[in-house]
């Protein structure tokens, strides 16, 4: 067969993964449903009711040929008011939507400035057409600053997550001072963090309360908190009507199905018009995991190290035996591998207890 000794490799080394296909009998700790919005039968009605009354229920072209529909425009002005942003434009996935910004931003004579744990889409955009790339240690803001001011490129871009996907962490503040010192754009991924933090729930520039400026992007999902599908990206309008016009991932691509965006547009207003009640559940997950297990969180993510790849499956298939879901997360996601516990709003506080102690006594 073709490739049976990298599949061999892969099983060797305790790699090899297989699709499972989801369990609605176990109490999930390993979807990035941050919030249960993906469980709210009020919002999916809401949505089914109003696309009901439509003359079509598909985008059925890409935005720029006749699949930009007014669900998608409402939707776009909306999480612009919300976030503070001039313009912006949703997509098919958060994937595509870090190939988008970095495969078109990043010209000849730029450089691109990355955190070393930024997600692999970024990774991998950074190496389609040969992107000059400077990798920094994780959240190293010395480290930034000085490749920052040693750089004669003609545009500088920073790319960076508002909280990282695996590590759990925030964002250091200062890239923000320092891309402004530097007149560097910067582009930060909120997949992790719109919906979970900040006075408004809009994620770190909600979070730290940073005003908007012209070479800010800020990108995010909605297939995480606001239990829907797809990405979105916001920037100034100038930035906006480049990606429009040159990111691939939006001019080729079938617009965003509008059921998704409806459902994330409704998902918006529920958290925007529950944010008080849900930055307490937040903050109650938060408590148990710290009274638990003696770690912080940021956010709603909780990585356990491990380290070994044998012992970190052993884990996972000990915990789904009592009625537990989690993430056993290995190479090449992570260095060593993790369990990755997610203690979201979907469960019950007496659920993510009982978890937090089960874990406390194997791991």
């Amino acid at each position: 067969m073709y490739y049976e000794s990298e599949l061999r490799a892969l099983k060797k080394a305790k790699r090899y993964r297989k699709r499972e296909v989801y369990d609605s009998s176990l109490l999930d700790f390993a979807s990035n449903d941050y919030l249960g919005l993906a469980h709210n039968r009020e919002l999916h009605e809401s949505t089914c009711k109003t696309l009901s009354k439509m003359s079509l229920h598909s985008s059925k072209a890409s935005l720029l040929v006749n699949g930009y529909h007014q669900i998608h425009k409402d939707f776009e002005a909306a999480l612009c008011e919300a976030n503070g942003f001039e313009d912006g434009v949703i997509l098919g996935s958060g994937f595509n939507a870090n190939i988008a910004l970095i495969e078109s931003l990043v010209r000849r004579g730029d450089t691109l400035f990355m955190d070393e744990k930024y997600h692999a889409s970024g990774v991998l955009a950074s190496n389609i057409k040969g992107v000059d790339v400077k990798f920094f240690s994780h959240n190293n803001m010395q480290e930034l600053e000085n490749l920052l001011k040693s750089s004669d490129a003609k545009r500088k871009i920073v790319a960076v997550e508002g909280i990282y996907s695996m590590d759990g962490d925030l964002v250091d503040r200062a890239v923000f001072e320092i891309c402004d010192r530097y007149d560097a754009i910067l582009i930060v991924d909120e997949a992790h963090s719109s919906g979970v933090v900040g006075d408004n729930l809009m994620g770190v520039f909600d979070y730290y309360k940073v005003g908007i400026k012209p070479n800010y992007i800020k990108m995010g999902t909605l297939g995480k908190a606001y239990g829907s599908f797809g990405a979105f990206i916001l920037a100034s309008s100038h930035i906006t009507k480049y990606l429009i016009n040159r990111a691939k991932p939006i001019i080729y691509a079938t617009s965003l199905s509008l059921y998704d965006t409806l459902l994330a547009h409704n998902a918006l207003m529920y958290i925007l018009q529950n944010r008080e009640s849900l930055k307490s559940e937040v903050k109650k997950r938060q408590n148990i995991v710290y009274e638990e297990l003696g770690i912080r969180v940021e956010g709603l993510i909780v990585p356990i190290p491990i380290n070994d790849n044998k012992r970190v499956i052993e884990i996972k298939e000990s915990l789904k035996e009592r009625g537990f879901a989690i993430g056993a997360i290995r190479q090449p996601t992570v260095e060593s591998a993790i369990v990755r516990l997610i203690a979201r709003l979907g469960e019950s506080c007496d659920s993510l207890r009982e978890l937090c102690k089960n874990l406390a006594k194997i791991r």
